[in-house]
């Protein structure tokens, strides 16, 4: 009983780290649930203790037989024919103890999401926030200036949001409204600046209907609720064609009832060193990387990208952030593998193996690397939290993985993938990524979920 007494430690410790990090979560919509609090393991009936479990090692359990455990994968994976490519790594040595296709590229879907986060937090930093700014402008304009920032909301706070307060446009116009008034200002005119990124906003191989379907709006550097149309009403998913003029007309409005009356202006470029009126900011990188895992946003996955390349001089488009999160990722020594497009994974377009899934989760898992943690303590809980929430791990195959396994999640039509992390029934550590589907034909996730599931449950 050794082996599982340490996994559920270590686990009770992942978890309460995950809900003190929890609360400072960002979210998007304020009726959304960014980081649910999870019940404990022993809470759930699904979640039962195996009664026959090894004794484990005390330098952090023994690494599985790699024979016995390809036995049990095998055995759920269907033989090599399957359209499944797989990988399980021993995430203290780095061996790979089960293979199938490891190194071949295969369509990622949202894990494209850890190759992003990873390169974020290693090139910004967890605690790195983003700055929406208003300043004046010219001929009795001021601007609106947008610094990429997806959290910038126009919805009233509320006290049981459950995360760190996020950018504020009222906040905002408050600040503005104020600093007018006393520089004798009572009418002006909203000009925006969302000349942070460049380039198209939408990305190579994106289908038509994701953005008249609400997956995101058109990514740019000044966007108010996420560009959607219906902000307060989360069952609502389209988005505004023009997330930046937007900003502007309700940015007036809030003036307006702020006591400057304003109108909205036109698209404008700020002076350098233009006075300041305002500012808000993000809550910190971390908080917002904890977000986009867990509930698979794909906005902040794009800004997060894009705060890679602006970090590394480049300019923030698609493929400049692609290329800063490759360079970012060759730093750490785990690109080989890696072809990405875009930040969220909405591109079929993209490119990544199994094995290096598995590597970049090791490395976010790593204590030599504490600034990387947000992305573990993002992840969702299979069976309780984000994408893994039930029905997920709530049938008979796949319950042992329940509460143990932590992973995102990755869909596109006729592609499946799951990658993340799990103690075994030893109490190993062990990072895997499964990759099903060719695009072609239906996939089913739950099969992902019984492989994750039979690594948690393995004492071999």
């Amino acid at each position: 009983m050794r082996g599982r007494s340490l996994a559920v430690l270590s686990l009770s410790l992942l978890n309460v780290f995950a809900l003190a990090a929890g609360l400072a979560v960002a979210k998007l919509t304020p009726e959304r649930h960014l980081s649910p609090q999870p019940p404990s393991v022993a809470g759930r009936d699904l979640v039962r203790a195996s009664a026959e479990i090894p004794a484990a090692d005390p330098a952090g359990g023994r690494m599985p037989a790699a024979q016995a455990l390809a036995g049990r994968l095998s055995a759920v994976i269907g033989g090599p024919q399957a359209k499944i490519n797989a990988v399980v790594v021993d995430a203290k040595t780095g061996r790979a103890l089960f293979e199938q296709r490891a190194d071949q590229p295969a369509t990622p879907a949202s894990t494209t999401k850890l190759a992003t986060t990873v390169a974020a937090l290693a090139t910004v930093g967890p605690s790195h926030r983003i700055t929406t700014q208003v300043v004046r402008g010219t001929g009795g304009g001021i601007v609106l200036v947008g610094g990429g920032d997806p959290t910038l909301t126009a919805l009233p706070a509320r006290a049981d949001a459950g995360h760190p307060p996020y950018a504020s446009l009222l906040d905002l116009a408050k600040q503005t409204a104020t600093a007018l008034k006393a520089s004798g200002v009572t009418r002006v005119r909203v000009d925006y600046d969302a000349s942070a990124y460049q380039g198209p906003r939408t990305a190579a191989g994106w289908k038509p209907n994701y953005l008249p379907e609400g997956e995101l709006a058109p990514v740019t550097a000044l966007t108010v609720d996420e560009g959607r149309v219906s902000p307060a009403d989360p069952s609502k998913r389209s988005r505004v064609a023009d997330p930046p003029s937007v900003a502007a007309g309700i940015f007036a409005r809030l003036l307006t009832r702020d006591g400057v009356a304003a109108k909205a202006g036109r698209k404008a470029t700020a002076q350098q060193g233009a006075a300041r009126l305002g500012a808000v900011q993000s809550p910190p990188l971390s908080a917002l990387i904890e977000h986009l895992l867990t509930e698979s946003d794909n906005d902040v996955a794009e800004a997060v990208a894009r705060q890679v390349a602006l970090k590394l001089g480049r300019p923030a488009t698609f493929a400049d952030a692609a290329q800063a999160v490759r360079q970012t990722l060759a730093k750490l020594g785990v690109t080989q593998g890696v072809s990405v497009n875009d930040g969220s994974g909405l591109s079929p377009r993209n490119r990544i193996t199994p094995l290096a899934l598995a590597r970049i989760i090791a490395l976010a898992a790593d204590p030599a690397h504490p600034q990387l943690r947000s992305v573990i303590t993002g992840l969702p809980i299979a069976g309780f939290s984000g994408t893994l929430k039930p029905p997920r791990y709530t049938v008979a195959a796949s319950q042992g993985g329940a509460g143990v396994v932590r992973a995102k999640t990755g869909t596109l039509a006729g592609v499946s993938t799951l990658a993340g992390l799990t103690y075994d029934a030893d109490g190993r550590l062990l990072t895997f990524a499964f990759m099903a589907g060719d695009g072609k034909g239906p996939v089913d996730p739950g099969k992902l979920d019984q492989l994750a599931a039979a690594v948690a449950t393995c004492g071999c």
